[in-house]
């Protein structure tokens, strides 16, 4: 698996250096740092002043990329691979889409480092439009990762499934892990009293639903995970947010419900709103 570890200097970024003691050896590790060098404050200056500013600006972000990188790389667990380190300018969600694909990532791992609630919702977090824009998994870590065992794998549908069994066939976890798969049946107006028809009904659908998510467990029990398969009913975020809070989850590892650019945020999406409120770890597939 090729993994792109990208990182800032924040608190988030080191926990997400550690998270790679939980995942398997990367067949390449590329690190980088972004240098997203600031214009000139002063507009009117010559342009001759101007790029001489900006020049003295990107060697002092350059040199303290180096030394960040430096230590990352000092940092990174026994088995973590063979790795490189790469410092780049630009805009850092547009540089690391940008690396992932030119180095054909399987995985990016990145810390969460938000705007705050009211502009991250409408501009985006480097994390979240990273999440966007990659055509790859992304793990964001927004905290201390002590352990990587209990995973939540929600999963709204067969192509959900389908793209979660392929990443788990890469075999990403460096020891065996425990995946909870979680389907939701979206409540609706409960049967009214004496309606046996509805209640009937409502009652199948659930069965259904965990007759699907079970098979997708013994799916993945058949290439060597512990793994079952848990049907509720509820709104399918606060599902999920509230299994993860019950099972003490170490990850959520979901499905990104196909929503593409900017919709998924300005619409609201399943995995947006479990971004906002994650009590752990998220690991977005496509």
């Amino acid at each position: 698996m090729k993994t792109l570890l990208a990182v800032d200097g924040s608190d988030n970024s080191y926990e997400a250096v550690h998270a790679l003691k939980y995942f398997s050896r990367a067949e390449q590790l590329s690190l980088l740092h972004a240098l997203n060098v600031p214009k000139p404050a002063y507009p009117m200056l010559l342009p001759e002043l101007a790029a001489e500013q900006y020049k003295s600006f990107e060697q002092i972000m350059r040199e303290d990329g180096e030394r960040l990188l430096d230590r990352i790389h000092s940092l990174l667990p026994m088995h973590a691979g063979p790795s490189t380190k790469h410092l780049r300018i630009g805009s850092p969600a547009q540089v690391i889409v940008s690396m992932a694909e030119e180095q054909k990532a399987d995985l990016i791992v990145m810390g969460a480092r938000g705007l705050g609630p009211i502009k991250e919702w409408l501009l985006g977090s480097v994390s979240h439009r990273v999440l966007t824009l990659a055509s790859c998994a992304t793990l964001i870590v927004n905290g201390p990762v002590k352990a990587m065992k209990q995973i939540l794998l929600p999963l709204a549908g067969l192509s959900d499934a389908e793209a979660a069994i392929r990443f788990l066939q890469l075999k990403p976890f460096h020891e065996a892990v425990d995946v909870t798969l979680l389907t939701v049946l979206t409540s609706t107006e409960p049967p009214r009293p004496g309606d046996a028809a509805a209640a009937a009904a409502a009652t199948e659908r659930l069965e259904e639903k965990a007759a699907y998510i079970e098979g997708v467990a013994e799916r993945l029990r058949a290439i060597g995970y512990q793994a079952h398969g848990v049907a509720v009913v509820g709104t399918p975020s606060s599902m999920i947010l509230q299994e993860a809070t019950t099972l003490q989850s170490d990850l959520i590892l979901m499905g990104t419900r196909g929503r593409q650019g900017i919709t998924r945020f300005l619409l609201g999406s399943v995995s947006h709103e479990v971004l906002h409120r994650m009590p752990c770890p998220v690991l977005a597939f496509h």
